[in-house]
């Protein structure tokens, strides 16, 4: 046969390997290297060849795959030959394969070319609970999971992390927040069940819970403070952002959470919270140039919700099938469109000019608790000031005026005789309704009203419209009509919604993505379980959080990932009480050691850009805790929004406790982000982004020390230090890092620190402030272990 001189090799390598697994071992070189010329795609396959679909791939005529024969095999013929025009993957494609993966695809052949679905597109499965060798070690429903796959490697677990790690970590985890030292003293000399179990509660409960969730969040569905496009003008939006947190405090349950966004205008009786939460629809970027193509942009507009909507909900890439059938996963251009065409009612077309912020109707206005109270106070005291029928009559008169004033102004000085006569007349027919103190009561009260109204804050929201004929459009080309119309569908191969209705909304489409017997909700629920483990593990147990298709990374913990969806949604998408069960495993208490995954499943970094500067801010004592509100400006370089243009703009830092606000709250300039979040990684927010990069450059480090709202925050501290730190260098040296790093310095630390000094009795502030940068400089001060 063709491949005998293999045949040692395949023998060799295969006894020295267990049984593979297709989707793990198997599936993922298909997809990478020969799933774009023998894939879903049709117009992009090459020789009839289909290698996604196991009877395609197996079948008799083409011989490609014969089970159990991989000398008839023509998939290993191919990946061996010398012959550059019958070597496969094909050279110039530049994807040649390794010597372990033709091992792996030899090996698969030979024990039968075992087959399965892809896992991600399998409904999860309630595995049993895996039997370890440690039963001690387990107390935890999850922790057998863990514990086999450290057993399997011959590894023994790490040890639970000390009280004050863990303290901090629950701290960092649930709030973004530093722990009080008072707090990591009491839980430190406490550290039982009863008081870690109490911690997690306290933090679940506070406001701070909401906003920690809520910046991932945001990632996700790229929300930003401006447009993106051309001027990057800013929008109204800032009060979806508030939603978003009360949402996550309030623990609304992800099925709701997900209907409020994607249709609560569409919602029976939708209150104004819930218009706010259908400001999702709108955060996508825009342009608001004065020559753009209304056809280009429905096109770009429509493309960025599905690319969203399918990343965020389904962990799918179904933006890749703008153009063409999806080269590696089962969804077709056709169903690109159909599920764009979902969002078609949303009537947000063609805004243009240089306004700032820019006008992105329909727009409502918010108020907060305290206005909206004020307000209706107000409102019932007009009410009870006039009748009614007086009121009508004063507003008509009040309406007059204007125009009659208007008109004044305007008429030459010949010629403003008669409208000073009419407006003289105006006020004898005020005086025909009520007396003028009355008059004056409610004008004074009608201008409170007006002033409290001019405070609310405006904000972007979904209004459903006639649907915009959506088609197909070929190759993406938004000029060419030559496609298809297509309604409201989900895709194929997924399914259908049952409905009477003639054509299916956004409300149709959110109860699909969370329903659980009758739609996706089984699936999904495994992509939101693996995003909540990364945040609280630093990885998650399938690494590519948002491609679940044939390009991502299977699972390395299928069965563990399964589980944690179905507790999910045993849990009905009750989000405090799913996190709780994480935290309360051993598996989370682990300490952090390397290599990760094989004796922990912890993993240390860096808190992420907006904690960083809150974790200074908090130290320090300068942090403001206010909840929502308006987005922040704090400092940042002079001239860096130079480039700005349509119109050109100054940047203009905030004043007194804005400055420091929270980095939730930080104006989020999509081309012009601030330079503090850039350099510890934020994204732009143009996309969704599931996982932020962590790098690790100068510039971070030259941000720390010379920021002016971190070289604030280092005197404030200074400051903190002298007046509270006790009165020698050592007790001063110990309160620091105790407020910074929840426990004392060791003694070269409090060596060091003591050369910064220049005095030989340091006392004041300014003795301290270099000691104050450097302690709020250190990596382990930003750190999450």
């Amino acid at each position: 046969m063709r491949i005998y001189c293999h045949i040692l090799f395949f023998v060799l390598a295969s006894l020295c390997q267990g049984a593979l697994d297709f989707n793990r071992d198997v599936r993922p070189i298909l997809s990478d290297k020969c799933f774009a010329c023998h894939g879903p795609d049709e117009e992009g396959r090459k020789a009839d060849l289909r290698l996604d679909i196991e009877s395609e791939a197996k079948n008799d005529e083409l011989m490609a795959i014969v089970a159990g024969s991989p000398e008839d095999s023509e998939m290993v013929y191919r990946i061996h030959s010398g012959e550059e025009d019958e070597l496969m993957p094909p050279p110039e494609i530049g994807k040649p394969l390794t010597k372990k993966e033709k091992q792996i695809l030899e090996q698969w052949i030979k024990e039968g070319a075992k087959w399965a679905d892809h896992w991600a597109y399998v409904p999860p499965v309630d595995h049993p609970t895996p039997e370890v060798k440690d039963k001690q070690w387990s107390t935890h429903w999850i922790d057998p999971f863990a514990l086999a796959d450290i057993e399997k490697r011959n590894f023994r677990p790490a040890k639970e992390a000390d009280p004050v790690t863990l303290v901090r970590r629950l701290h960092f985890d649930l709030t973004g927040l530093p722990p009080a030292p008072e707090v990591v003293q009491s839980f430190a000399s406490d550290p039982s069940e009863k008081a870690y179990s109490r911690i997690i509660e306290d933090l679940l409960g506070s406001p701070h819970f909401g906003e920690r969730l809520a910046t991932y969040w945001l990632d996700l569905v790229r929300y930003a403070d401006t447009v993106g496009y051309h001027g990057d003008q800013p929008h109204n939006i800032s009060p979806y952002r508030d939603w978003v947190i009360q949402a996550f405090n309030n623990n609304i349950p992800f099925d709701q959470f997900t209907r409020e966004q994607l249709a609560g205008d569409l919602l029976p009786g939708s209150t104004t919270q819930q218009k706010v939460a259908s400001g999702y629809n709108r955060l996508l970027q825009t342009t608001h140039e004065g020559g753009l193509q209304l056809k280009e942009y429905d096109a770009i507009y429509a493309a960025d919700r599905v690319r969203n909507v399918s990343e965020v909900w389904m962990g799918a890439t179904v933006g890749c099938a703008q153009c063409h059938d999806h080269k590696y996963d089962p969804y077709t251009i056709k169903d690109h469109y159909a599920l764009a065409s979902f969002f078609s009612d949303l009537g947000d077309r063609g805004f243009n000019g240089n306004s700032l912020p820019t006008k992105r109707p329909p727009e409502i206005q918010i108020f907060s608790p305290e206005q909206q109270a004020r307000i209706d106070s107000l409102t019932q005291e007009i009410t009870m000031a006039l009748p009614r029928e007086i009121v009508l009559g004063i507003n008509a008169l009040d309406h007059n005026r204007t125009q009659f004033t208007s008109q004044l102004k305007k008429a030459k000085n010949n010629k403003k005789a008669p409208w000073k006569k009419k407006l003289a007349e105006l006020e004898t027919k005020y005086l025909e309704l009520t007396d003028q103190a009355s008059i004056d009561r409610y004008r004074e009260l009608v201008g409170k009203k007006k002033k409290v109204e001019n405070q609310g804050i405006w904000t972007m929201v979904s209004r459903a419209v006639k649907p915009r004929t959506m088609r197909v459009l070929p190759r993406g080309n938004w000029m060419d009509d030559s496609g298809p119309v297509v309604l409201p569908s989900v895709p194929k191969f997924l399914g259908s919604i049952q409905s009477d209705k003639e054509r299916l909304s956004r409300l149709d489409l959110a109860n699909w993505l969370t329903d659980t017997e009758n739609g996706i909700g089984l699936i999904n629920a495994r992509v939101l379980a693996n995003r909540l483990w990364y945040l609280f593990f630093g990885k998650g147990l399938a690494p590519d959080l948002t491609d679940f298709g044939g390009q991502g990374t299977p699972p390395e913990h299928p069965e563990l990932l399964d589980r944690l969806a179905l507790s999910l949604i045993e849990k009905k998408w009750n989000l405090k009480v799913f996190i709780k069960d994480i935290l309360l495993s051993r598996t989370y208490r682990q300490a952090t050691l390397p290599p990760a995954g094989y004796q922990s499943y912890q993993i240390a970094r860096r808190l992420p850009a907006e904690f960083v500067r809150d974790n200074t801010l908090a130290i320090s004592g300068l942090l403001v805790p206010t909840i929502g509100g308006p987005s922040v400006k704090p400092m940042q370089p002079a001239g860096y929004y130079r480039h700005l243009n349509f119109p050109p703009r100054k940047y203009q830092t905030d004043k007194g406790k804005s400055l420091w606000r929270r980095g939730l709250y930080v104006h989020w300039q999509r081309q012009f982000l601030h330079p503090m979040l850039k350099a510890f990684d934020a994204p732009s927010r143009e996309e969704c982004s599931a996982e932020r990069p962590q790098s690790n450059t100068p510039l971070a480090a030259l941000v720390l020390l010379n920021d002016p709202t971190f070289l604030e925050a280092a005197k404030f501290f200074a400051k903190k230090i002298v007046s509270s730190g006790g009165s020698s260098i050592k007790e001063r040296l110990t309160y620091a890092f105790r407020q910074a790093l929840s426990r004392p310095p060791d003694a070269f630390e409090q060596k060091t620190l003591a050369a910064l000094f220049d005095s030989q009795v340091p006392s004041t502030e300014e003795d301290w402030t270099p000691v104050a940068r450097a302690v709020l400089n250190l990596a382990e001060t930003n750190l999450r272990r």
